[in-house]
């Protein structure tokens, strides 16, 4: 499994294990989600991407009470988690409306709170979930660098960021935000022109992809161009739509980390098929001009 290099002694596994269904499973038991963890790991995989949100707020202690049951399997692994999404469900069932919260107070709590739900003692990578329209970037951004110097995380990134919003809270940090997590893939290419991966591959900060297969529709979908030609390069090399698409993203010179969440153990066990598909540049932009909807100009 080829490895980026995310910041100084921190590197990720090219394909993230995404845990936002782990809470939905009709499975949770501990078992079960060691399972998953070691089927991703049997593959190379080795970084999980989490969010307190995730699951109503649930999927952090999931997978707390896994890696308390398996303590060794922590030192094998890269954990990511979010904050700042504050939704009327679960442990802010109380709050009158959906809001993002990027105060210093906010932060730190969802940061002690995640370490507390899944029983580690630094995250790896935290990543601010949706940019907030009342950010402090002064006070976000220095209660970032704080978390760094004191060790419960080990670096910070932002997710759903435009690079304005970026450079926006970069300039109140002395540390680097080392990721951007944003929605890419074929059912969602706006991101290839409209700046976002020019702006990161200019910098040469990697892109963390999620909901790579749009959400299950590029497996799902009969019709069209794109499941036509979907369907053609996986019979071609062997493999199923979801490596193809998941390869169109690899093929990228941006180095984009595509996060894949199913709870299926058969689907977790193929995920890194992926890595045996080859596209060359036609293959690629028959991919492309099918998502497009018509060739390029």
């Amino acid at each position: 499994m080829p490895r980026v290099q995310i910041a100084e002694g921190l590197s990720f596994s090219r394909l993230v294990y995404g845990m936002w269904r782990l809470g939905d499973d009709t499975d949770t038991s501990t078992d079960h989600v060691i399972a998953k963890i070691e089927t991703c790991l049997a593959q190379g995989i080795t970084t999980f991407d989490q969010a307190d949100i995730y699951g109503a707020y649930t999927a952090e202690a999931i997978l707390g009470a896994a890696l308390r049951a398996r303590p060794d399997l922590r030192a094998k692994m890269e954990i990511v988690t979010k904050c700042d999404i504050v939704a009327p469900i679960g442990r802010y069932s109380d709050a009158p409306v959906k809001y993002y919260d990027t105060s210093a107070a906010h932060i730190t709590q969802s940061v002690d709170t995640s370490l507390r739900e899944m029983g580690i003692d630094q995250i790896d990578l935290l990543l601010i979930h949706r940019p907030d329209p009342l950010m402090d970037h002064h006070e976000t951004g220095a209660c970032l660098d704080g978390l760094i110097k004191s060790g419960k995380i080990r670096a910070a990134g932002v997710s759903n960021f435009r690079p304005w919003d970026w450079e926006l809270l970069q300039s109140a940090m002395s540390a680097k935000l080392v990721t951007n997590q944003i929605e890419l893939s074929l059912s969602h290419i706006a991101p290839f022109t409209n700046g976002d991966l020019s702006f990161h591959q200019r910098h040469a900060q990697p892109v963390m992809a999620w909901s790579p297969l749009g959400g299950g529709a590029l497996m799902t979908t009969r019709e069209g161009l794109l499941a036509t030609r979907l369907d053609a390069i996986a019979a071609e090399q062997g493999v199923d739509r979801a490596a193809v698409a998941v390869a169109f993203l690899l093929a990228h010179p941006s180095t984009i980390l595509p996060v894949l969440g199913t709870n299926a153990l058969p689907r977790i066990a193929t995920i890194s098929d992926a890595l045996r598909v080859r596209l060359d540049r036609r293959d690629w932009f028959s991919l492309y001009e099918a998502a497009l909807g018509h060739e390029v100009a």
